[in-house]
């Protein structure tokens, strides 16, 4: 396999980025995609796929109990558990999921993934409990946390880090981002200082990364979205995971939606857009998600989103028209 370190040098900046030979593709892709694909990063992590077993901790959010704000960020749906199962244990949710998912694949290790609200949000005591459940649970390879950059306490960053020892750990950060007046316009109730803050105290403990970034948000130019990616890449994350903002059902969005209807991003806007933030992220970075799963019995808008393949199809033939790839763009200040 030849690899070739590209290096292209201006006044101010320099931009790097890994490609194969044109005839062999982007290098962290097994198939035709040109940016780092999960399927790519676990079959080099653990020699097949992995999947996701989903889990709702039963915990809430410091944006809904009053802490820092009421009612969430004006998209969250009950903590975005979409697939989640509330009110059993964490055992018992495994066990449930697992059912599911082997009577699809067959007998296939699992990530236990704490989905709903802010699952870093509990007494230490009660994350160590739970983790431990999900961690001892026989099919499981690692563990994902979801959760708010304002919400690592020492104490918990200790946890964490006595758990990424002993498994597979990604911490998923919501960004969404990194526009002070977006954020206040979302209700996110937490700064991008205090974002970068947690994310760093992460990342300086080699815990892996994953941040959340959502295009479509009111008022963001294709320009922010891109200085969102562009910001994102800044911070070396291991993983990135990209969707479209959906108007759900129920949601303050969503009453702000059907009062006075705002621009959404038509399915080429978001195209053009996602193309863009993935020439501005740094190659090594992991694109867990460039489409989202929204709820599709309570999805307001926008319908194109419902059809992921055909989303993720055009992304690949996109990108392959314009002969770009993820990283081309990249670039570091004072490298």
């Amino acid at each position: 396999m030849h690899y070739k370190l590209l290096l292209t040098k201006c006044a101010d900046c320099v931009s790097i980025y890994w490609v194969r030979s044109m005839h062999e593709g982007f290098i962290y892709s097994l198939d035709n995609k040109r940016y780092h694909t999960l399927n790519y990063h676990l079959k080099k992590t653990f020699g097949r796929k992995i999947y996701k077993a989903v889990i709702d901790g039963g915990f809430t959010c410091p944006n809904i109990d009053g802490t820092k704000g009421r009612g969430g960020c004006i998209f969250c749906d009950g903590g975005s558990g979409y697939f989640t199962h509330p009110g059993m244990s964490v055992t018992q949710q495994l066990e449930t999921e697992y059912r599911r998912i082997s009577a699809k694949y067959g007998e296939v290790p699992v990530t236990a993934y704490f989905q709903a609200n802010t699952n870093t949000y509990a007494p230490v005591e009660r994350l160590h409990e739970l983790y431990f459940q999900a961690i001892n649970f026989p099919h499981t390879v690692g563990l994902s946390i979801g959760t708010r950059a304002d919400c690592i306490s020492d104490e918990v960053l200790e946890l964490l880090k006595d758990i990424n020892k002993m498994t597979y750990l990604t911490v998923e950060l919501g960004m969404q981002t990194v526009h002070e007046k977006s954020i206040s316009a979302i209700n996110r109730c937490c700064t991008n200082e205090e974002f970068l803050t947690g994310c760093e105290r992460l990342k300086s403990n080699n815990i892996r990364v994953c941040l959340h970034i959502i295009n479509g948000l009111p008022g963001e130019t294709a320009h922010m979205m891109t200085e969102t990616a562009r910001q994102a890449a800044d911070l070396r994350p291991d993983a990135v995971k990209i969707q479209m903002l959906h108007i759900i059902r129920g949601t303050a969005l969503a009453e702000r939606y059907n009062r006075s209807p705002f621009h959404l991003l038509t399915m080429e806007e978001y195209i053009d857009t996602v193309i863009r933030q993935l020439e501005v992220l740094p190659p090594e970075t992991v694109i867990e998600r460039i489409t989202g799963d929204g709820d599709r019995k309570k999805l307001i808008a926008p319908l194109w989103t419902a059809n992921k393949i055909a989303v993720l199809g055009a992304i690949d033939k996109r990108m392959k028209e314009l002969d770009t790839h993820q990283g081309k763009r990249l670039t570091m200040h004072n490298a």
